[in-house]
Parts: C-alpha cells; structure tokens; sequence
C-alpha cells in the first residue's frame, strides 16, 4: 500500500512539474549594430528563468554567423553580479552578421541580423548635418539683420521733412 501511495505521489507531483519544462529570457546590455571590423562588442547578457530568477552557474554562448557561414563563438564569463554574463565579441569582417545566443540552460535566442562596417566606413552624417544646420542658421539670421535694418534718409526725404 505504501508503494502504491509512494508511485501515486511520484505521478502527482513530479511528472507534472518535468513537463511543466524550463525555460529563460536574455537580455543584451547592447547592440553591435555600428560596430566597427575588428574591433570590441563588449555586451552582458542578463540571463532570466522564466524570465524573472537570475541563472547562475551558467555558461552562455553568443555566437555570430555571417552570409558566408563563418562563424564564431564567444563563452559568456561570469560578471558577479547575478546571472549576468560578459563577453567581449569581434567581427572579423564586414558584412551582414546574424547573431544568437544559446543561455544554456533551455534554447537559443535569435537576434536581428546587422550590418557591420569596416573601421572608417561610415559616412560622418552627424558633424556635416551640424555644419550644414549651423550655416542654415547663421544665412537666416544675416538675411533677418539686413533686412531690418532701417535704410539710411536721402536727401530728398530730408527737404520733405523740414
């Protein structure tokens, strides 16, 4: 009787809470989209059970694929701060990069694929807008100067005056 209420326990508790199965959300302390050829993506991964519980004793895998098939992988160290894990990930070329990251401990997460440039590639949009908007600014102004500006009296709005 008792082994009977021992496998009736077993059924009850246990093979619901196996098939209730684990799973966990990660979260990326940044993007590498503007990130350079060669050079450092440094991002933590916030790793979450059920999304809520911090996973600790982990290792997880970021790893970047490009169109090409290279790839490579990058272990996610341990930052001290619970369940957050740190790795430092550099594109070896550029191109188009797909990127995921396995939490180890129920699936891997896919990310948006992202463009990577060469170091130097990108065109300096920000300082020639503020150069162009500065100009802009100072054109308006002078036109507003020189058009308030009162015109200086003749000599004939002089006699009409007198």
């Amino acid at each position: 009787m008792k082994k009977l209420l021992l496998a009736l326990v077993v059924a009850v508790v246990a093979v619901p809470a196996a098939s209730a199965g684990g799973w966990a959300t990660v979260g990326l302390s940044s993007l590498p989209a503007g990130t350079p050829t060669g050079e450092k993506w440094s991002v933590d991964m916030t790793v979450l059970q059920h999304g809520v519980a911090p996973l600790e004793g982990i290792a997880p895998v970021l790893t970047i694929v490009n169109t090409d098939g290279d790839s490579h992988r990058f272990v996610g160290k341990p930052t001290g701060k619970l369940g957050v894990y740190h790795a430092d990930v550099v594109f070896p070329s550029s191109g188009t990069w797909s990127y995921e990251v396995w939490d180890d401990f129920s699936k891997t997460h896919t990310f948006k694929p992202v463009e990577i440039g060469a170091a130097g590639d990108s065109f300096p949009y920000l300082p020639l807008g503020l150069a162009l908007a500065l100009a802009l600014g100072l054109a308006g102004t002078t036109l507003v100067y020189l058009r308030r500006r009162p015109e200086p009296a003749t000599v004939t709005d002089l006699r009409e005056a007198a």
